[in-house]
């Protein structure tokens, strides 16, 4: 059963009432402030550096309480965390995405917040997108034991016709994975752009360039069962009692996956070697779009003009992208020309903006 966060205090109460400002560069984050009282707190988060950068919040053991990912040079996006009860938590700017961040303290101080999801929409909103994530997973788990059969049967043509089908599962809810400890994400889906030296590449990517380039290798059908035991590890923890998922977070992660791909793949980078860029580019407006519905009572009832925007925002992406399917499959990415992927990126930052608005109206 789903443990929704406290849903608390729906009043930000960062320092002074007012925006906590982050400003990170490649070696830095300064924040204006180190403490806040309980309740919602909310971050204004700015990238004065050259590389993309993530913020994170976290709590006890390095649970994430809040995370927003993909701040592109010269961008600020906000952040609304609940920080319900009172202690030390540790704030992290991570340049170029990688590594533990630049970490300090931040202490909240005042009484537990008490509860104000007087009618349960924010927990159902909570229980519905656990659903969804349940059944994404479920899924997942299906076509990859599939996708691993196919790669240790040595059938080449079919590992390559699953791999994207099987990754679309998992880039619907990539947000949440990221929430595990242990580098569940890296393990699963680290480019090789991004293997340090001393790193054991496993996981997606490492498959993907196996079946496209190299062929197979000795530790071929060894990081295939890899893959699916870090599949098992990621579903066991969302059916742990402790998992959280938290309305407010729901819909930053919906904006995380929309800016994950103007940000980071609308270049081509993510499936380099397959170039089936454009499953994920779906899987992402997916998982996004769900993320949304989940919320969708309460945004109707505060701004049901956003709603509506928002609707035809994804309208628009879902016509856009549709140009490039072949019957149930997308075509190489290699054949969509740089003012294509423009257009499409215009797509995505006119829903993303719409979309980064929610994470306000569900906070109150």
């Amino acid at each position: 059963m789903i443990a929704p966060l406290a849903l608390a205090a729906c009043t930000s109460k960062s320092s002074g009432g007012e925006s906590i400002t982050v400003t990170a560069t490649d070696t830095a984050c300064e924040i204006s402030g180190n403490t806040a009282e309980t309740g919602n707190t909310t971050f204004a988060i700015t990238n004065n550096g050259a590389k993309v950068t993530e913020f994170y919040v976290f709590g006890d053991g390095d649970r994430v309480m809040g995370e927003v990912e993909n701040v592109g040079p010269g961008l600020t996006r906000q952040l609304i965390v609940n920080l319900a009860e009172a202690g030390t938590y540790h704030t992290a700017c991570k340049p170029g995405m990688v590594g533990d961040g630049i970490r300090s303290e931040f202490v909240v101080t005042g009484d537990s917040a008490a509860p104000t999801d007087q009618d349960g929409r924010l927990a159902e909103a909570a229980a519905g997108y656990k659903r969804y994530v349940d059944s994404q997973l479920a899924a997942l788990q299906e076509t990859a034991t599939a996708f691993v059969a196919a790669i240790k049967a040595g059938d080449i043509a079919s590992a390559k016709a699953q791999y994207p089908l099987t990754r679309t599962y998992y880039e619907r809810i990539e947000p949440i994975a990221e929430s595990f400890p242990d580098d569940l994400d890296p393990r699963i889906d680290l480019r090789e752009v991004d293997v340090e030296p001393g790193w054991n590449w496993t996981g997606f990517h490492r498959l993907e360039k196996d079946l496209w380039i190299q062929g197979p290798q000795p530790d071929t059908h060894t990081i295939a069962d890899q893959l699916l035991a870090d599949l098992q590890e990621l579903t066991d923890g969302v059916a742990a009692p402790d998992f959280r998922i938290d309305p407010i977070q729901m819909a930053g992660g919906a904006q995380t996956l929309l800016d994950e791909i103007a940000r980071t793949k609308i270049t081509g980078e993510e499936d380099i070697f397959s170039h089936t860029d454009l499953y994920d580019f779906q899987a992402n407006a997916d998982g996004s779009q769900a993320a949304i519905a989940s919320l969708r009572p309460i945004l109707d009832e505060r701004n049901p003009e956003l709603a509506a925007r928002i609707d035809q925002r994804f309208a628009e992406l879902d016509q856009a992208l549709s140009q490039y399917r072949q019957g149930d499959v997308f075509v190489s990415y290699e054949t969509v020309t740089e003012p294509q992927r423009q257009a499409l990126s215009q797509k995505i930052d006119a829903l993303s903006a719409e979309v980064s608005q929610v994470q306000g109206v569900v906070a109150g």
